[in-house]
């Protein structure tokens, strides 16, 4: 084979490699494995819905109990991830390393103009899946000084900032956040219930839920792509 056309070949090959890796990147990405599963999964506003039929939501976020406070940026909200990793250096190499990864989450309601559903969302066992949208970041490090939040989540967490010789560790965090009455898009099997106690602001004594299945988990996430209107306004 001629030379010129083996290199070709080879240089052909090579795309092609390249292109795969970077597809499965993208097809296997979180994110886009949480929209492939809502863009098959019928949008439809709380007045409509029926029991025990799989749909998805647009709504606001509203909380049942007391709010939890995001450990990062002291937000009140229903469900919050919390990432913080840490620069390992082994020879010649360094990789960022995950010394904290905590979530938590609790029932709530979404609210859509007027009209509420239950979120039956549960950690243990955990019946969800969820993709929050990263929106709190900070880094430290030898030259960058931990702010006083980032020091304050360290010692929730019981770690040092500063390594054996004095340094302050190169460290970085990430917190993804539902907020009080943000816009969320939610997916689950509908049940209606019957309220054992008024809702304040809520005028009837059924109230829709959405729950796994045995098959399907509820899907939770805040990403700005996952709310498809088609007239249903929050």
């Amino acid at each position: 084979m001629d030379l010129s056309l083996k290199q070709t070949l080879l240089i052909a090959l090579g795309i092609c490699v390249i292109g795969i890796v970077a597809f499965g990147i993208y097809y296997f990405n979180p994110k886009q494995i949480i929209l492939r599963k809502l863009a098959k999964i019928r949008l439809k506003p709380i007045v409509s819905l029926s029991d025990n039929e799989l749909v998805k939501v647009n709504g606001k976020a509203v909380n049942i109990q007391a709010p939890l406070i995001a450990p990062l940026s002291k937000r009140k909200c229903v469900y919050f991830t919390i990432k913080i990793e840490k620069k390992v250096s082994t020879g010649k190499n360094s990789h960022w390393k995950t010394v904290v990864n905590e979530e938590k989450i609790d029932p709530f309601f979404m609210e859509q103009n007027g009209s509420f559903v239950l979120i039956n969302s549960t950690q243990n066992p955990k019946n969800y899946v969820s993709y929050l949208v990263v929106d709190s970041k900070l880094t430290s490090g030898v030259f960058n000084k931990p702010t006083p939040e980032a020091l304050a989540l360290l010692e929730k967490y019981n770690m040092d900032s500063k390594n054996f010789f004095g340094f302050h560790k190169q460290l970085r965090y990430q917190e993804g956040v539902i907020e009080i009455g943000e816009k969320i898009t939610v997916a689950g099997v509908v049940k209606w219930n019957t309220l054992s106690e008024p809702l304040e602001g809520y005028n009837y004594s059924k109230i829709a839920s959405l729950n796994h299945s045995e098959t399907q988990k509820l899907i939770i996430t805040d990403l700005p792509e996952s709310k498809e209107s088609r007239g249903l306004s929050v």
